[in-house]
């Protein structure tokens, strides 16, 4: 949701992109003739735009409404001037006055799910044309002044909005289109930030519905049923607000269950020689029946996930539910692997999400954790002793990876240029509201000409000669 408080960040920044254009517009030459009046008038170049009297608000009805009133456009241009037989050439400063333009962006979603300006509308008025003219000639300019203002004041007024049309329809959906919707966020899974329908715009907010989906680049089309209820967004004290609902979180746990990277082996150096004491202490009997060489083997641990973990979210914080299995093998040489024990782990993670820019983020740490047999519950009270240096074990390897990973985190579907300032952070039943004022790290000029095509040049062609031999 954005709110109106965003209007306080974007009326700057926007009327400063609306003066770059309306200064490049190109107007076109202008000649006449009076009676014995002669006028042409070229080389127009805008000077100076005033748009203090200016307002940007939200319309019902999918739109963004820019309303800019009274104001004033500064330009120069090179004269000719033939009247009798007095010629004469030079510069005229000139100015249009009570200048009105109004535009209604109509936004929408576009067939891959963006938000896009779908069309605009635009009105543009100028009250008076004024124009100093100076030197010997001042009082016949000034009589006949009014055929090159009238004429100039036309012309302007036919340049305002096919610009700001262009700006829009053109320039601005290029700036959307930075907006990450469909993307990698490493070699394993993807976003999907499509938009489900078309906005929601209120006098007070603009309302979108993200897909929010995560998915295996192995398998884009095996993903789980949201079954979140909707969520209704109150606040309104931060610019921008975002909700995540226990559906995304959950999303992005079953692409990684699919993409087959919950997993981890643990073996040679990376087992800590106590807990292989420990262990061989724990499975004495069974290394007692089997082959020396193979009971001296170096031992590895597989610990695999075996269903993927959920996430619940509720107003006291977010917890992570990881189910696994732990198996335990020894590993003789130019053998196969000897399995000696497969237990079930039961864990709990607390998870503290935060945003930092535009990155979503995850820590996890463990809180819980719990082993049983799948064979007895007699071997079950064996494995009591291995719960603690387990769990120090997952602490010390497994949750630094995790956590690596988690904390490169994924974008949030801005714009390039955009930052979160002032970040907060709460939880909610089924959701995690994050609230957030925005600021530019560059200007829209820039992000537009970043991404600007490169204009290619044309072919050359070779013309051949047809000569005798």
């Amino acid at each position: 949701r954005l709110n109106k408080h965003f209007f306080q960040l974007v009326k700057h920044e926007g009327l400063k992109f609306v003066e770059q254009e309306l200064e490049n517009i190109t107007i076109p030459d202008l000649n006449g003739t009076e009676g014995r009046f002669s006028y042409s008038i070229n080389n127009v170049h805008v000077t100076h735009l005033q748009l203090s009297q200016s307002e940007l608000r939200f319309q019902p009805n999918r739109q963004l409404v820019l309303d800019i009133n009274n104001a004033s456009i500064s330009l120069n241009f090179h004269r000719k001037l033939l009247y009798w037989l007095f010629y004469d050439m030079g510069k005229i400063n000139a100015s249009a006055e009570g200048v009105h333009i109004k535009t209604d962006l109509d936004l929408a979603r576009d067939s891959k799910g963006r938000l896009k300006i779908s069309n605009m509308t635009c009105n543009a008025s100028i009250s008076r044309m004024q124009a100093g003219f100076s030197g010997t000639l001042k009082r016949v300019y000034d009589f006949l002044g009014s055929f090159i203002t009238t004429g100039m004041r036309f012309l302007i007024n036919q340049q305002i909005c096919p610009a700001l049309t262009h700006a829009g329809m053109v320039l601005l959906n290029s700036l959307l289109n930075t907006v990450p919707v469909k993307n990698p966020v490493d070699d394993y899974i993807g976003i999907d930030y499509s938009l489900l329908s078309d906005p929601d715009v209120s006098e007070d907010s603009l309302d979108m519905d993200f897909r929010g989906m995560f998915f295996s680049l192995d398998a884009k089309n095996d993903t789980i049923p949201n079954t979140s209820p909707a969520l209704h967004i109150k606040q309104k004290e931060r610019m921008v607000y975002i909700a995540l609902s226990e559906y995304f979180f959950d999303s992005a746990m079953y692409a990684y269950y699919k993409s087959g990277v919950l997993s981890l082996e643990i073996e040679n150096e990376e087992m800590p020689k106590d807990l292989e004491v420990l262990l061989r202490t724990s499975y004495f009997g069974s290394l007692m029946l089997l082959d020396p060489a193979v009971a001296d083997a170096p031992m590895k641990l597989e610990l695999r996930v075996s269903t993927p973990p959920r996430f619940t979210i509720k107003p006291s914080g977010t917890s992570v539910s990881v189910n696994a299995l732990l198996n335990i093998y020894l590993i003789p040489e130019n053998q196969p692997p000897v399995q000696l024990s497969s237990m079930t782990m039961e864990s709990r993670l607390s998870a503290k999400v935060t945003l930092k820019k535009t990155t979503l983020q995850v820590q996890l740490d463990l809180k819980r954790f719990r082993i049983y047999s799948n064979k007895s519950a007699l071997e079950s009270l064996a494995l009591i002793p291995l719960q603690s240096p387990l769990k120090t074990l997952l602490q010390l390897t497994v949750m630094p990876i995790l956590n690596e990973r988690t904390k490169r985190g994924v974008s949030i579907p801005l714009p390039e240029g955009l930052d979160f300032t002032r970040e907060t952070t709460t939880h909610h039943a089924g959701f995690i509201l994050i609230g957030g004022d925005l600021h530019f790290s560059m200007s829209i000029r820039e992000v537009i000409e970043k991404y600007r095509p490169v204009p290619t040049a044309p072919a050359e062609t070779t013309t051949g000669t047809n000569e005798a031999i």
